[in-house]
């Protein structure tokens, strides 16, 4: 088999391929990083397995048409993405400043994106190509799905679906259904015909061809009412489980928005697929000269062992863009990426991860899936229905650890400490200490107040603690000098100032330096949100302490630092 090519990024790549034209134009707001962490990349990878011909372009300049003009027309349609973060916050901190830099650009340099690339990419190819379906996806797009409150406006916004005058929102993953929009567009179907692709989120005058679904209130109602804003977020909730789940309707101006029901979970043989197609695990050579791109540089040699996660914390957007159902890829296929990122010409025997959203959550079921109405599997209390597999989990990395030319593996992804405190993680517990730390490992207490550990649905403090006092007696158990990278966030909805003290006082009681603060930022559709918006608990309607203005947000910020 030849080595793995790029895929097209302008006419001259399409010619050394023979190709006149391609199916698939995807245009993203990242650079392009032939790497499976990368949405757009995977993609076009399962597309190209399908045997479209799929090209990207990457990073166009918006002030002109020239970059979108590099591939033509596409034969199908274009797929568009602000890439692997919400734009708003890769381009903004928490305190509306510019960020100096953009990880998933060349050489780290900003500017390279515009404000909400989904509707400023999404405009400009449908001036240029009228008439060609445009499907716009990715975490931007899957945030923005629905009516939300927008935190960088600070206005609630209809979907952007309509502000992008898209054909077409895929929010999700999106393998499922970016496959079954090809294959109808290929077999002659017009876009306009598509209503029942799953994971898909369409506009329509007419909704009589749903037989059942949850109305919310109208996007009128939503931004004229802050108890209609709760309400429509409560339905929503409803509604994430793709096995049960209803389709979505919201009418919004002189149409209705319409979300249908999530894609279904990919099976282990569907993930071995996926993540098996061929990859570069490289940036494009075009940015060779810049020193290529930092974001792909933390994840080169990583592993993705499974997508999804079994909590829904309350700031997080992980459950809503991938679903709580943990979709697992086989021991088999994941050794098979080990012994190919073993066997490329530079590396340096280090596996920096092997994980997903939460590294022990690997191969974890539910007993009851198909009927299941919870959110949260791990809240308030691990669930009677969850299943783990750390002993799968140990299986998995014991044998990366042992393909040809692997020195050490790591875990970066983070872990869920209130399931290490189980007895049957004793095991995967011992393991990750003696094995798998590079020296610190992440951890997320978030917080030291149960009020606001209870918001922001996270284990207790004292289990924590728990973990921490374990973890030590294994290193010292172990001989070995490991650490733990805390992250804390504050000014998070209903911290006031007497549960900032509680934070600060830990970190100064304990000798604790931070150096990861996460000043809050209310993500759109998330529960955190929601209660940034309203000012109350939208379980209990209790009125909460939020931090909005600046200078209360940074008071919490330099408590913790002093």
């Amino acid at each position: 088999m030849k080595d793995t090519q790029f895929l097209p990024t302008n006419k001259q790549e399409m010619k050394e391929r023979g190709w006149s034209e391609v199916d698939v134009i995807f245009v993203t707001a990242d650079a392009y990083c032939d790497h499976p962490s990368f949405g757009v990349a995977l993609l076009s990878r399962v597309l190209e397995s399908e045997g479209y011909k799929v090209g990207i372009i990457a990073q166009p300049d918006w002030r002109s048409v020239q970059d979108f003009l590099k591939l033509s027309r596409p034969r199908l349609f274009f797929g568009v993405s602000a890439g692997n973060l919400d734009s708003m916050l890769n381009l903004y901190t928490s305190f509306m400043n510019l960020r100096k830099e953009d990880k998933y650009s060349p050489g780290g340099v900003a500017g390279l994106r515009p404000k909400l690339p989904t509707i400023v990419y999404t405009h400009k190819v449908q001036q240029l190509f009228p008439g060609v379906p445009v499907v716009i996806g990715g975490i931007e797009a899957s945030l923005r799905r629905l009516s939300h409150y927008d935190f960088w406006s600070d206005k609630v916004k209809r979907s952007i679906l309509f502000d992008s005058k898209a054909d077409m929102l895929v929010y999700g993953m999106g393998e499922r259904a970016v496959l079954e929009i090809a294959r109808k567009l290929n077999s002659g179907a017009a876009i306009s015909e598509m209503n029942d692709i799953r994971g898909t989120v369409i506009a329509k005058k007419d909704i009589s061809f749903l037989k059942d679904y949850c109305l919310l209130p109208s996007f009128d109602e939503v931004v004229s009412s802050k108890s209609k804003f709760l309400e429509a977020f409560k339905l929503t909730s409803k509604h994430l489980n793709p096995f049960n789940a209803k389709p979505l309707v919201q009418k919004t101006d002189t149409r209705y928005c319409v979300q249908l029901p999530p894609a279904l979970p990919l099976e282990t043989k569907e993930m071995d697929r996926v993540y098996g197609c061929a990859f570069t695990r490289r940036a494009h050579p075009s940015y060779d000269r810049h020193g290529g791109v930092p974001a792909l540089k933390t994840v080169e040699t990583s592993i993705t062992s499974h997508r999804g996660c079994a909590a829904s914390c309350s700031f997080c957007t992980l459950s809503l863009h991938q679903g709580r159902v943990i979709q697992s890829r086989s021991l088999e296929s994941i050794v098979l990426e080990a012994q190919t990122i073993a066997s490329m010409k530079d590396f340096k025997g280090v596996i920096s991860d092997v994980g997903g959203p939460t590294a022990n959550m690997y191969g974890a079921t539910c007993a009851i899936k198909n009927n299941c109405a919870k959110v949260d599997c791990l809240w308030p209390g691990l669930c009677l229905e969850y299943r783990s597999n750390e002993k799968e989990c140990v299986k998995v990395l014991e044998a990366v650890r042992g393909v040809k030319k692997i020195k050490k593996v790591n875990i970066q992804s983070g872990v869920r400490y209130d399931l290490l405190l189980r007895p049957e993680a004793s095991g995967y517990f011992h393991d990750l200490c003696r094995h798998y730390v590079s020296g610190q490992l992440k951890v997320a207490p978030e917080h030291v107040s149960s009020k606001v550990l209870k918001l922001m649905h996270k284990p207790s403090f004292s289990s924590y603690e728990k973990f921490v006092k374990a973890y030590e007696h294994l290193n010292k158990e172990f001989g070995k000098k490991q650490y733990l990278i805390p992250y804390f966030i504050t000014a998070h909805p209903g911290c006031g100032d007497n549960e900032a003290k509680e934070l600060a006082d830990f970190a100064k009681r304990s000798g604790f330096v931070p150096e990861q603060i996460q000043d809050f930022i209310p993500l759109p559709m998330t529960r955190s949100n929601v209660m940034y918006y309203s000012g109350c608990d939208p379980d209990t309607g209790e009125q909460l302490a939020v931090p909005k203005k600046k200078s209360e947000r940074m008071r919490q910020r330099h408590m913790l630092l002093r």
